[in-house]
This record gives C-alpha cells, sequence and structure tokens, in this order.
C-alpha cells in the first residue's frame, strides 16, 4: 500500500512543467517572473556589495527580455500580470511622502536653492538634450521625444504627446536616463566631492526620476526622501517649461 500511496502522491503534487503550464495560460505569469527576477537581481545587487554597476532595476529587466525572448511570449500575455506591479506604483510614489515629512523642517530652510535647483535641471536637461540632437542631424520628432526624458514616464509621454514628439519612444528614453542615473549618479557626487545627500537627492530626483530615487533610497532615508520631492515638482516644473523651452530652441537653432 506504500507505494501505492507514494505513486497517488507523486501524480497530484505539481511538477515544475506543470506549475509553467498553468501560470503561461494564467495572468499571474508576468507577475511571478517579474517578482522572481527582481529577486534574484537584489540578491546579486547584495553579492557586489551594492556596486550600482549591477542595478537590480537594469539586472531584472534584463533577465526579463531573455525571458520573454526564449519562450516566445509576448509583451501584451506577460503585462497581463504585470501591470498588477505597474499598479502598485502609484500607492508606491504616494508613500514617498512619508520620508518627505519627516525632513519638512529641513525643507522650509531650503526651498530657495531647491527651486533654483529644480528650475536648472528641467532647463538644462531639456535644453542640452534638443540641442544636441538638433546639431546631430535628429529629427524634429525625436528631438520632440528627447526633450522630456528627464520627467517620470507618465507626464513624459503626456508632454511628448503634445509638443509632436512620439511616446513610445519617449517612454523608452525615460527608462534609460533613469537607469544610466541610478548607475552612475553615485559615482559622479563622488568624483565630484558632493558629500550632502540633500543635494544628492535633488540632483538625483531631477536627473533620474523614479529609478534615481530608488537608488538613493539605497543610499539614506534623507537622500531618497529629497530624490522624491525632486522627481514629483521636476514632473510639474517639465510639463511648463518644455513647451516654452523647445519654442525658443525652434527660433534660436532653426533646422
Amino acid at each position: 500500500s506504500v507505494p501505492f500511496q507514494n505513486k497517488v502522491g507523486s501524480m497530484n503534487e505539481p511538477g515544475l512543467r506543470d506549475i509553467w503550464v498553468y501560470l503561461s495560460a494564467s495572468p499571474l505569469l508576468g507577475l511571478t517572473i517579474t517578482l522572481v527576477a527582481y529577486g534574484l537581481a537584489y540578491q546579486l545587487y547584495l553579492k557586489t556589495h551594492s556596486n550600482p554597476l549591477a542595478n537590480p532595476v537594469v539586472t531584472s529587466v534584463a533577465m526579463l527580455i531573455l525571458l520573454l525572448l526564449a519562450t516566445g511570449t509576448s509583451y501584451s500575455d506577460y503585462f497581463e500580470g504585470g501591470q498588477f506591479v505597474h499598479f502598485l506604483l502609484g500607492p508606491a510614489t504616494v508613500a514617498l511622502a512619508v520620508p518627505l515629512y519627516q525632513q519638512f523642517r529641513r525643507l522650509r530652510q531650503l526651498w530657495l536653492p531647491v527651486a533654483i535647483s529644480l528650475i536648472s535641471g528641467v532647463v538644462i536637461a531639456a535644453g542640452s538634450s534638443v540641442g544636441l540632437a538638433r546639431l546631430l542631424g535628429g529629427s524634429l520628432e525625436i528631438q520632440m521625444s528627447l526633450a522630456p526624458k528627464s520627467a517620470t514616464a507618465p507626464v513624459a509621454m503626456g508632454i511628448s504627446e503634445k509638443i509632436g514628439g512620439l511616446p513610445s519612444l519617449t517612454a523608452v528614453l525615460v527608462v534609460l536616463t533613469g537607469i544610466t542615473g541610478a548607475v552612475l549618479g553615485t559615482k559622479l557626487f563622488e568624483w565630484l566631492r558632493v558629500k550632502d545627500d540633500t543635494a544628492k537627492g535633488i540632483a538625483m530626483g531631477v536627473a533620474a526620476h523614479g529609478i534615481g530615487t530608488a537608488r538613493a533610497f539605497q543610499v539614506s532615508s534623507q537622500m531618497g526622501a529629497f530624490s522624491g520631492l525632486a522627481m514629483a515638482l521636476s514632473a510639474f516644473a517639465t510639463a511648463l517649461l518644455v513647451p516654452w523651452l523647445v519654442d525658443m530652441l525652434e527660433n534660436w537653432l532653426p533646422m
């Protein structure tokens, strides 16, 4: 009877292949592989002693791309489950208000430097991108797609559509900008000998939006709080300033 019970038990216990078949036909696929990929990427990040080159966002995205290509899974099928993670971006962004509130006293003392840094960062990010693309012969659509790349993705895509860019291209550029800022930002601060977490946080939030803010929280709560503030305010400033800046550049750098 024991062999029979073992046989029945083995028939009832799902194997890895059965689990994959179930998940591949379920919206849970996107959610599951996203969480597993990020978990593995974060373990790799810890094993490299938090080396910014092993940023878990970069490595988890690479893992997901390779897995989708290897299994022939379309992005639309993946996103049926991945959208649950996407939904959590809203609550996660709102939660940034908690550490910012803890730094509110310091924020009141620094409102003028923060405002100047914010405006300067938005103007330089958009102006340098559009100007350089124009000087190198980039098309008007590419220039307009580049202009809002330092804002968070939903805002950047909306601005891009309004000024004549390609929202899909802007989304890719936003992600690349965030990853680049998260990977290189902390090293750049070391080279420039910037030690104030407030200054580093504002720079990271303006230049690298959400992905940079996630990296900032890995350094310190103060840096993360001011990065979250800068990310939110720079999105608002970008929406106001970029259309105006684009009009000015059209007059200064005619095609």
